[in-house]
Order: C-alpha cells, then sequence, then structure tokens
C-alpha cells in the first residue's frame, strides 16, 4: 500500500511536471515563432526607413528626374543601387514594369532581367496577378520570400510615387515609380538573422514539418508551397528535466523536496517567459531615443484615465510641451548633441512627476504629460512652473554649457473636454499661444482661443488670395481744417468684406497680418490704391498708416517711390503716418529713412502722441511735418481738466516747431470749439464724418461747406 502510494504520488508529480514542461515548451514555441514574424517584419521596416532616409536627403532626386537621358539615369541609378542598395538585382520601372534603369550583380541589367523577376512574383509592376499576393506590405514598401527550383529569393518593391500620385494613370511619358530588388537568400544570413533574433536552426528547407509552429511557409511563383522556413524551437521544459532526471532517481526517498525544487524552478521558467512578453510590449510602447512611453502608449495611457473619471469624480491635466530652441541646439552642435539633449531632457522630466503621472515623447521635441488625480486648483499651474524652472537650467551637452526653454499648452478634463482627441487638440491650441505669447511659459485652454486661433488660421489662408485677388476695400475719413470750412486731406483705411464672415474690421486681422508676414503686401497694397484713388482729387492731402514691420523692411523706401511712379501721385501730396514705436527700436536707421523720403517731397506725420513715450527728442531730431493728438484726450475731456491742459500744450508746442497738429477723434461741437481757440490746425473724427468709400469723399468735394449742417447741430 505504501508502495502503491508511493507510486501513485510520484506518478502525479511525473504528470504534473511533464504537463508542465509541455506547456513550457508551447510557450517558448509560440514566441519564437512571434520573434521570426517579427524579424522578417523589421527587415521590411528597416528597408522603408532606407528609402525614406534617401528621400529626405535628396539621393532618389536623380534617378526620379524624367528627363534625363537613358544613359544618364543607367549611371545615377547604379551609383545609388550600389552605395546605397544592398540587392543582388535593383531595378528602377514605371508602374506599367518597363525597366528605366537596372543592376545585376554591378552590370547593367535590362528589360529580360526584370521579366524573369516578374515570373517569379507575378505582382510586381507590369505582371500578370490583378492584387498583391501575400507578403509583409509596410507602407509603400512591400516584400516576400520567394522560392524557386533549389534557390529562395527575398523580393522587395518600394513605391516612390507620392500618395496623391499612386493609382493615377500618367498620359505621355512614364516616370518612374518602383524601385524593385531581389536578394538570393543564402543560409548565412538566416544564420546571422536567427542569431540576432534568438531563433536556432533557422534554414530554408523543401520537406514540411509537422509542427505549426516551427514553420512558416514560402510560395514558389505558381502560387503552391514547396519549401518552408523553419527552425528548431528551444525547449526550456526539456532540458530542465534532463538536467533533474538523475538527481530525482537518486534521491527518490526526498521526492517531496524534489517535487517543491522542481515546482519552484517551473515558476521561475514561466516567470522568465512572461518578463520576456512584458519586455517586448513596453519596447512596442516604448521610445527607443529618451526611454520614454511612445505616441501609442500615451494615448492608450490617456484613455483609460479618462475612463476612471467618472468613478473616481476627480480630474486631470494633459501638458503639451515642445522645446524652445532646439532646433538651433541641432543646427549648432549636431544631431548627436540634440540627441543628447533630448535623453536629458526626459530624464529631467521624469524626475519632477510625481508616481502615477505619466511623461512621454510625442516625437521629434515634443513631450506629453498626463496629471492624475488633480486634488488643487492650481497643481497643473504648480506642475507647469516646475517644469519650466528644470528645463531652462542649462544643459552640459559635449562640455558645453547649452540653454533652452520649452512653451507648454495646458487643457483639462473634465472641464474643457472628456476625449482624448479634444483634450489634445485643445491642449495644442493652448500650446500655440504660449509661443504666439513669447515662449518659454504656459498656458491654459481658453475658450475664446478658438476663435483667435480660427481667425489667425482664416487670416493666414485668405487674406492673402484677397490681397492677390484685389478683394479689400479703401474708405476714407476726411481731415477738415480747422474752421471746419473744407476737407485738406483723407486719410486711407482698408476693409476686408470676407465672402463669409462678412466685413472683417482691421482690428481683427491686421495684427495678425504683422504676426503671420503679411503686412508687407498688405501695406503696399493700400498705399497703390489709395494713391491711385486720390490721384481724382486734386490738392487734397493722402495720409497712409505705416506698420512698424513695414517702415524697418530694407526696401520700405524704394517701394514708396516705386508706387508713386507707377500711379504718378505727386509725393508731396502724400502723408505717412508713424507712431514712436517705429523710431524707438533703431533711431539711426528711421532717422535715415525718414530723411530718405522727405528728400524725395514725402511729409510724414507722428500718429497717436501722447500714448508712448513722447519724448521731445523725436520731435527734435527726426524730420516730422505734423503731429496727431490721440484720441483717448478728447474722449472725456473737460475744457478745465487735465486733459485739457496737456492738448493746450501739445498744439502750442507743435506751433512753436512749426508743425502742423491735427486733433483725431472729435465728436462735439464742443469739443471743436476748444481746439480752434487753442490754434490746432487740422481736425478728424466722427463729428465730421466716419470712414466712407470713395464716392462719399468725391460728393463731399462738391459742396462748399460741406459740413456745417452738422457743425449747426
Amino acid at each position: 500500500m505504501l508502495a502503491t502510494a508511493f507510486a501513485l504520488v510520484l506518478a502525479a508529480i511525473l504528470g504534473v511536471m511533464i504537463a508542465m514542461v509541455r506547456d513550457a515548451n508551447l510557450i517558448e514555441a509560440e514566441r519564437q515563432r512571434d520573434r521570426v514574424e517579427a524579424a522578417l517584419a523589421t527587415q521590411v521596416h528597416l528597408r522603408r526607413l532606407r528609402f525614406e532616409n534617401l528621400q529626405a536627403a535628396g539621393v532618389l532626386t536623380p534617378v526620379l528626374n524624367s528627363i534625363l537621358p537613358s544613359a544618364t539615369l543607367q549611371w545615377a541609378f547604379a551609383q545609388l543601387a550600389n552605395r546605397f542598395l544592398d540587392f543582388d538585382g535593383t531595378y528602377l520601372v514605371t508602374a506599367s514594369g518597363r525597366v528605366l534603369a537596372g543592376v545585376e550583380q554591378r552590370q547593367t541589367a535590362a528589360q529580360n532581367g526584370y521579366d524573369a523577376l516578374v515570373r517569379l512574383r507575378p505582382d510586381l509592376p507590369g505582371g500578370s496577378a490583378r492584387s498583391a499576393l501575400p507578403g509583409i506590405e509596410n507602407g509603400p514598401v512591400r516584400a516576400a520570400l520567394v522560392y524557386h527550383g533549389s534557390d529562395t529569393f527575398g523580393i522587395i518593391s518600394a513605391d516612390l510615387r507620392r500618395p496623391e500620385q499612386a493609382g493615377q494613370q500618367e498620359g505621355g511619358a512614364e516616370t518612374a515609380a518602383f524601385i524593385v530588388g531581389y536578394r538570393k537568400l543564402v543560409q548565412a544570413q538566416l544564420d546571422e538573422l536567427g542569431q540576432r533574433y534568438r531563433v536556432p536552426h533557422l534554414e530554408i528547407v523543401t520537406e514540411r514539418p509537422a509542427d505549426p509552429l516551427r514553420r512558416r511557409d514560402v510560395p514558389s511563383p505558381d502560387g503552391s508551397v514547396n519549401a518552408w522556413l523553419s527552425w528548431t524551437p528551444e525547449r526550456p521544459g526539456d532540458a530542465m528535466i534532463s538536467q533533474f532526471a538523475g538527481a530525482l532517481g537518486a534521491v527518490i526517498a526526498l521526492f517531496i523536496a524534489l517535487f517543491a525544487y522542481v515546482y519552484h524552478r517551473m515558476r521561475s521558467a514561466a516567470q522568465q517567459i512572461a518578463s520576456r512578453e512584458r519586455q517586448i510590449h513596453r519596447l512596442a510602447g516604448q521610445d527607443e531615443l529618451s526611454g520614454l512611453p511612445n505616441r501609442r502608449t500615451f494615448d492608450l495611457r490617456l484613455d483609460q484615465e479618462l475612463a476612471q473619471l467618472g468613478r473616481t469624480k476627480s480630474a486631470l491635466a494633459v501638458l503639451l510641451l515642445d522645446l524652445d530652441r532646439f532646433k538651433a541646439v541641432n543646427d549648432t552642435y549636431g544631431h548627436n548633441a540634440g540627441d543628447e539633449l533630448i535623453r536629458q531632457v526626459a530624464s529631467r522630466l521624469t524626475t519632477i512627476l510625481r508616481l502615477g503621472d505619466t511623461v512621454a515623447r510625442l516625437g521629434g521635441d515634443e513631450f506629453g504629460i498626463i496629471q492624475t488625480h488633480m486634488t488643487a486648483p492650481n497643481a497643473s499651474a504648480a506642475l507647469g512652473q516646475r517644469i519650466l524652472d528644470a528645463l531652462t537650467a542649462p544643459f552640459e551637452i559635449g562640455g558645453v554649457a547649452v540653454t533652452i526653454g520649452c512653451s507648454i499648452g495646458i487643457a483639462h478634463a473634465p472641464q474643457d473636454g472628456a476625449d482624448r482627441s479634444t483634450l489634445l487638440r485643445l491642449a495644442d491650441t493652448a500650446l500655440y499661444q504660449a509661443k504666439n505669447e513669447g515662449r518659454n511659459r504656459y498656458s491654459f485652454f481658453e475658450p475664446q482661443m478658438n476663435r483667435a486661433l480660427q481667425m489667425k488660421r482664416m487670416v493666414e489662408e485668405d487674406l492673402r488670395n484677397a490681397i492677390a485677388r484685389d478683394q479689400l476695400l479703401l474708405h476714407f475719413q476726411p481731415q477738415v481744417s480747422i474752421d471746419g470750412a473744407s476737407i485738406v486731406g483723407v486719410e486711407a483705411l482698408v476693409r476686408w468684406p470676407h465672402p463669409e464672415h462678412g466685413m472683417i474690421p482691421p482690428s481683427e486681422f491686421i495684427g495678425i497680418a504683422e504676426e503671420r508676414g503679411l503686412i508687407v503686401p498688405l501695406s503696399e497694397w493700400v498705399l497703390r490704391r489709395a494713391c491711385e484713388q486720390a490721384r481724382q482729387w486734386p490738392g487734397i492731402k493722402l495720409a497712409v498708416n505705416v506698420s512698424p514691420i513695414q517702415f524697418r523692411h530694407k526696401d520700405f523706401v524704394a517701394s514708396v517711390i516705386r508706387v508713386l511712379d507707377e500711379t504718378g501721385f505727386e509725393p508731396e501730396r502724400l502723408e505717412l503716418e508713424l507712431t514712436e514705436g517705429v523710431v524707438v527700436e533703431d533711431a539711426d536707421a528711421a532717422e535715415a529713412a525718414m530723411m530718405d523720403l522727405r528728400a524725395h517731397g514725402v511729409s510724414l506725420a507722428l500718429d497717436d502722441f501722447g500714448t508712448g513715450y513722447s519724448s521731445l527728442i523725436y520731435l527734435r531730431r527726426f524730420a516730422f511735418d505734423k503731429i496727431k493728438i490721440d484720441r483717448s484726450f478728447l474722449e472725456y475731456m473737460e475744457a478745465t481738466g487735465e486733459s485739457a491742459i496737456l492738448v493746450h500744450s501739445v498744439v502750442h508746442l507743435g506751433r512753436a516747431l512749426g508743425l502742423r497738429v491735427c486733433a483725431e477723434g472729435v465728436e462735439t461741437a464742443e469739443q471743436h470749439r476748444f481746439l480752434q481757440a487753442i490754434g490746432c490746425h487740422e481736425l478728424q473724427g466722427f463729428l465730421f464724418s466716419k470712414g466712407v468709400p470713395p464716392e462719399e469723399i468725391d460728393r463731399l468735394l462738391t459742396l462748399e461747406r460741406p459740413f456745417e449742417q452738422a457743425l449747426a447741430a
């Protein structure tokens, strides 16, 4: 009975061990099969990266030039194939399969060589297959193994066409569309691949292995399978049995301890297998350069956190970071320095986050952070400040101290949005705002940002077309003599009648035009159209505002003179209105430009006088002909108040310096009488007229006293 009990216990132990050994072998066999598939897919991916790098570097440009002579094209393609493409044979073909250039074993190859390759793989360009045969596809690159005779070939085709060209039938001369290459697969290559991916005895066999976990079909040109890619899976369970079989027989009396020991070892093996699987999953979701999670992992993590918001009743923040001056580091110190900077940034970000928060590299110099379990309302602001403090400290790159910064956009859930795409879009909008505000700062998403961003995009996309198509309008506001009896000048004011958004005021698009680099063509359009229109009003001064950006442009003076010459407008009737900001930044350059303009007869007015520095040095040094009192001084002016005293002083100062003085924003008869009493020269404001179309100016000029009724009222 004891023996039977012993035998039963031993049989049970052996049964359990056999089952565990079988499971361990099966798991390892499945893992090795997956590694084989991953190895083949990785080889195709590396080929794709090779082609993309060649395209980005411009190496493919010569062979894609359809106007090159065939001999030159063949020479250029041979150089490309011999230097960069490690194939036994390579062909540059059109979408219909016509060979433009070919190289076989470093020798020129012709159409018949490629036709033989098409017979091996009928779905190549020009082949008979109507649809793609089984293979591995990675973007524009397709690859497959083909067995023919006693040889196995790896055949790769790369689609060189842009996405918008794919599938189009071009007329006339055909152009290069594909690079097709092949390489004969030899055992040395399989040995190297097997050693790299830990797949032992990787080989091509013609006898079908019985176990599906140790074979992969290699089709023949006719679609039949007569060869297989085979390997010998590792059997960790068998290895352990062979190690401990002798000890198991020698210490049968201690079978309980042995059973525990074997069980422990088997469990360790299972943990190692699980650890390998976790490592593979981790590598699939990890950025190789920084060691941080990549965009895919970031998206999955954000989806998980958003799904838990309803249950935890908490909040989270998404922070998008973009490094400032990263491109300057790359350009100055090289890409290796840029890579090292990315690694150091990742290290600093990791150290300042709390447990449970996630930081990922989303691509380039952009990072994303998920801040969870936010209890304090200012938690994201505090984190943003910690990030700024950490990243503005100098980095040691190759023995050189490098200083950068970062711009941060922040969006909250569920306040701003409750799904991933919305939160990322809003955080990106806030990041855009942070960059526009001067960089090296953080910005929270606010609803009005959408309107501002839409306006900026609309201006950037539509304003250039509106200028080119002459779709803008000019209105003119009269400048009136001090007695209100006659028009002495007009100020040109641009208007934009947008076909979808209606009339857009200058306050909404002038600043954006300056930011987007459109102010120079816009200002030149205004000057040209204003001069063309004002030619109809002899003796009337034309005032045109000048942007500081436009004035500082190196060709500004030349462009003004060119417009005057082309339109035939008298320079003596043109008056350019400048603000104090124009002369503050570079006084010497401003003075030279102003003297040049005055030498051609153009008058200059200092606009918005009193709202900036208002330094007497500007009036004494720079050649102004007129000063314009800002409308803010007249808005709440009383006859004995401080504003009245300031206006009185400015008028007398201008008269003492021999300058004409114009008051803007005149809206009441009391203001008119006050300005007339203190000796102001010109008036401008709604009391007389708002900005009106040219036809209304024509009408006013026909009247003897056009504003008599307004002054009487």
